[in-house]
Formats: structure tokens, sequence, C-alpha cells
């Protein structure tokens, strides 16, 4: 993660148990705070440093005018800044807020939809391509939970489909769209069933794994040329990623 992923010109509000403090990410050497109510009311900007430290996570410290030192870690990806502060009385506080972004930064800062997006890939090939069933453990979540009502829940139930998969079945993953903690792909399975099927999986993700599936499948139908039509699915659409 790198410094040019900070958001700069985003605004956010963080709720600590006992106030609030409105923060503006003004460039990556300054930050503005306003407290509006109680003992440390007031608005300042301060020279702040900035230390990436990981997808959405960020280490920005500064002082302030009485002598205040604060270090925060943002860390979007979990909607939470951990603030640690020591007051010109030398009295120490450790205080985590929950975010809300308020203005939004014309950067970038999230590196979590390619995560996610490689994640639910490497699922979907390790599965239903090598049919190797002992990546469920490694790629989903222990209480993973599966809409689909023809398969038992859990990750045995998942293991145990894919271990008793033919040579036959095999997937083509095509479009991937992601946001925050979701990710969809339209692909093609074979073998699955009688004829080729068009799938659309919808995932969500949490600490790194694949916590809950949805999925809605259509037998193909081959292109009617006098109509000019399209087809349900192209292997290169992989190519118009959002």
């Amino acid at each position: 993660m790198s410094l040019d992923r900070f958001p700069v010109g985003q605004e956010m509000d963080v709720s600590y148990p006992n106030f609030r403090v409105a923060l503006a990410l003004l460039s990556a050497t300054q930050l503005r705070f306003t407290i509006a109510e109680g003992p440390f009311a007031r608005t300042e900007v301060v020279d702040i440093q900035v230390i990436p430290l990981g997808n959405g996570l960020f280490a920005v410290s500064w002082q302030e005018k009485d002598g205040a030192t604060v270090t925060n870690v943002q860390d979007y990806d979990r909607g939470v800044v951990h603030s640690f502060a020591t007051l010109p009385d030398g009295q120490f506080l450790r205080m985590t807020g929950t975010l809300t972004i308020t203005r939004t930064s014309d950067r970038a800062n999230d590196h979590r939809p390619q995560r996610n997006k490689a994640l639910v890939l490497e699922a979907m090939t390790s599965l239903f391509q090598r049919r190797d069933a002992a990546a469920v453990d490694r790629l989903y979540a222990v209480d993973y939970i599966q809409h689909n009502p023809n398969i038992p829940q859990g990750r045995e139930a998942l293991k145990q489909l894919v271990a008793g998969l033919t040579p036959d079945v095999h997937y083509e993953p095509g479009l991937m769209v992601a946001e925050g903690a979701f990710v969809a792909i339209h692909g093609r399975i074979r073998g699955w069933s009688d004829a080729p099927q068009v799938v659309i999986d919808l995932f969500r993700i949490e600490d790194g794994r694949l916590a809950e599936h949805w999925d809605v499948l259509q037998d193909e139908v081959p292109v009617n040329a006098a109509r000019a039509g399209v087809a349900m699915f192209d292997p290169d659409e992989r190519a118009r990623q959002v």
C-alpha cells in the first residue's frame, strides 16, 4: 500500500464513546479536526505524518497547539479509527470510534475489490476447474452460508460436492463486478447438468474468506443468427472488468 492511496479530500465523522470529531484530510501532510461539543471542543489544522500499513489502513500522527499528541490508525476496510492520545496534562487516552464518510475522496484508496475478485476467481477455478476439495478450508469461512437449496450448509458439504465432481465438470469464468464486501462473477459451467449452463455467482467476503453465496443458473441457449442474437456467455468478457 502506497501513500498515493491515502484518501486526500475525504471528510468523515468519527464517533467515539464520549464525543464525536469531524476529520477532513486536506492533503497527505495536513488534516483538519473539529470537535463541536465537550471539553475538547475546537477546530484546528495540524501537520500530519501518514504511514501506509496495508490496504485501506493508515497510521496518521500529529501534535496539536496545546502540546497534545495523537496517533490514529484509520481502518477504512472495517470503518473504524483507533486513536491514541497523550494530553498536555499527561493523561493518556485509548479510544476506538466508528467512522462515517461525509465526503468521498477523488482518489481510489481501496484495493479490497481487486483482492476480493482474485479470491473469488481462485475459489471458482480451484473447485470447478481443478476439482481441488482441499482448497475449501483455505478459501471459505468456517461458518460458510450457502443459499442454493440443493446444496447443504457448511464447508464439509462443499468439500464432499467438489470431491464427487466428474472430470466432465469444467467452469469458465467471465465478467466480474466487485463492490465493498461483495463480488459477482458471470461464468459458464459444463458437466453440471445435461446442457451447459450460464451462471451468476454472488459472494460476500469476510476477513479474507468467502462467507456467503448465492447463485442463479440458466441452460445456455445457442445464438439465433436470424435474429442477430448475442451469445449468453463469452470468455473474452473477462477483459471488461469493473
